[in-house]
């Protein structure tokens, strides 16, 4: 199936740039791939990170035909048909789905399914709605501009859930080679960049555009648990070392 055929790309293409990515990664930091699939440009039009929080009744479905997208479920159990094949997602879960096709959610269990949706709008989709009835939708953050500094080429679209340990100081200073949009799962940590300290808590979206140098801590005593959409061109580390510069795009 070609979802898990990316998937296994993106885990190959991982074990090759673990130099690059362990400056700026703690030794204990768990990072659990959830998701992943090819985008073949991001560049024919601008492009918005979309992030929204939708709610399915049992047995009810609802269908999807929108961009490219990965989705996260939160609770209860969905199934995504795409493509004559269907895909149990579960509590914990993650799914990619390709944009032009139409994807078919199904709450299946005795549960309402509850998910999050992370999508990739181009700029004259970016006020479409997501998803029609019988979903709720609700959309937590939206992109004010176009992802900057993106360039020509093959990309990666992934999901992944970072659990970085309490009591982490401050990682060393590091930024993205694409652009990132989180989801806060659990716990309480700081950001920092430009000379500013700020907290990240439980039920808060984040973006990490290219080039942005920062630093992550989790001083609380849980865990700091994050969700994080990422795109990065083909063959490129997602997260660089701030002691190598950003090439100019």
């Amino acid at each position: 199936m070609r979802i898990r055929s990316w998937l296994l790309l993106t885990l190959i293409l991982s074990s090759m740039t673990v130099p690059a990515l362990a400056q700026s990664v703690p030794a204990n930091t768990v990072r659990t791939l959830l998701a992943a699939g090819r985008l073949a440009s991001v560049v024919d039009t601008p492009l918005h990170f979309r992030l929204f929080a939708v709610r399915l009744p049992p047995t009810e479905r609802v269908s999807y035909s929108g961009p490219n997208s990965v989705l996260y479920v939160l609770s209860g159990t969905l199934t995504v048909a795409l493509n004559n094949t269907a895909q149990t997602v579960s509590d914990g879960a993650g799914a990619f789905i390709p944009a032009g096709r139409m994807a078919v959610f199904s709450a299946t269990g005795a549960e309402p399914a509850h998910w999050l949706q992370f999508v990739l709008a181009p700029a004259a989709e970016v006020q479409k709605l997501l998803l029609g009835a019988p979903a709720s939708v609700e959309e937590l953050y939206r992109t004010p501009e176009p992802l900057p500094g993106l360039s020509a080429g093959p990309y990666e679209f992934s999901l992944t859930r970072v659990a970085l340990p309490a009591g982490m100081p401050n990682n060393p200073p590091h930024y993205r080679s694409g652009a990132a949009l989180y989801y806060v799962m659990a716990g309480s940590g700081t950001f920092i960049a430009d000379g500013k300290t700020e907290p990240r808590k439980a039920g808060m979206p984040h973006f990490e555009r290219s080039g942005w140098v920062h630093q992550w801590a989790n001083p609380g005593d849980t865990p700091l648990v994050l969700l994080q959409a990422n795109i990065s061109e083909e063959g490129v580390p997602a997260v660089l070392s701030a002691a190598h510069p950003a090439v100019a795009k």
